[in-house]
């Protein structure tokens, strides 16, 4: 029988979803087929960076080749999956480490990493290949002033969402509907981030749909509905229970097939690699003849979506019948 391939699951990161990436990484460790596989959590915190091993002990894993002790044994993964939320995991840093050290990793590569965390410049680049995003401007720390408190709104409009332009979680957000909330809101999000997105605010219906492509084919997760119960889909409703998650979504077919068909579409213009989630708004618009249509808003790319057994991924995984231990495998295998 051949060796089992060693895969890190590499958790934690220096963001506030922190912990959340651990429960992803306890997911993908249950998940994962430990007959094919031998699964370590690994988890990266600053310049600590340590293996979970059994009875809660931990061992020091080495920056020049990601290897740990076990025992007497010296642990060298084959496989990084990579599930940190956040820098810097999904924001190419932690991928040029693996590309420098040779090891095959689950996500995008550097350059997709860094684009799709940075969501002004994702909008601007995908507004070139024709999708539709919001409006929005950037808020730099040290420059806050070049844009007054009028322009801005005058620009953007009421009410509008402030957040960070480089973070993979809903921390510092906050949706303004006020001049007087809007400093204090950018300061907030310049606590995540030293850039900051104003966004207008589109009302209407929103959406999540999960892809990956291996040589095998590809695979489109059927569309979620999200329908929170608080002001907007912030961190307690998407962390605690705050919101109904309806898979498959409640939506025309003909709207259905044309999100799964751009989530495929964006996922090869930006060439992306492993699973990716994209979230829109679904807006009304009335075209030229005076008929309202649809138009399907792209709001932002998660490149290492939540993996707990409730997440939207495992959801929609389920949904499509499929299994997500033959998901992990196929991804993993087509890396190897």
């Amino acid at each position: 029988m051949d060796k089992k391939k060693v895969i890190a699951i590499v958790c934690g990161g220096d963001s506030s979803e922190h912990d959340v990436s651990i429960r992803s990484a306890q997911g993908i460790y249950n998940f994962i087929d430990k007959e094919r596989f031998e699964p370590f959590v690994v988890e990266l915190k600053g310049t600590t960076w340590e293996a979970h091993l059994e009875g809660d002990k931990r061992s020091k894993v080495s920056r020049e080749d990601f290897s740990f002790k076990v025992g007497r044994r010296t642990v060298h993964p084959d496989f990084a999956y990579i599930t940190i939320h956040g820098t810097p995991g999904e924001d190419g840093i932690l991928q040029g480490y693996f590309d420098l050290i040779r090891m095959p990793y689950s996500t995008s590569d550097v350059l997709v990493e860094s684009m799709t965390f940075n969501k002004f410049t994702l909008n601007q680049y995908l507004k070139g290949f024709g999708v539709s995003v919001s409006e929005s401007l950037v808020v730099r720390k040290g420059n806050e002033d070049l844009v007054t408190d009028d322009e801005i709104i005058n620009h953007i409009g009421l009410p509008c969402f402030v957040k960070p332009n480089a973070g993979g979680s809903s921390f510092g957000v906050t949706k303004v509907k006020t001049l007087e909330q809007l400093r204090p809101a950018i300061a907030l999000a310049m606590g995540e981030s030293d850039e900051v997105m104003v966004e207008a605010f589109m009302p209407g219906t929103e959406l999540t749909c999960g892809c990956y492509k291996t040589a095998a084919g590809e695979h489109v997760f059927p569309v979620t509905e999200v329908v929170t119960h608080n002001e907007f889909f912030d961190y307690d409703a998407k962390y605690n229970g705050s919101v109904d998650e309806i898979t498959p979504a409640r939506i025309p077919d003909d709207l259905r097939d044309r999100v799964q068909a751009l989530t495929s579409a964006i996922y090869d213009i930006l060439g992306c690699s492993g699973i990716i989630r994209i979230d829109y708004i679904v807006t009304k618009v009335t075209g030229d003849d005076g008929k309202e249509r649809d138009r399907i808003n792209m709001l932002e790319i998660n490149t290492t979506p939540g993996m707990t057994a409730t997440s939207f991924i495992p959801q929609q995984v389920r949904a499509a019948g499929l299994d997500i231990k033959d998901v992990l495998t196929e991804i993993i295998e087509d890396k190897l």
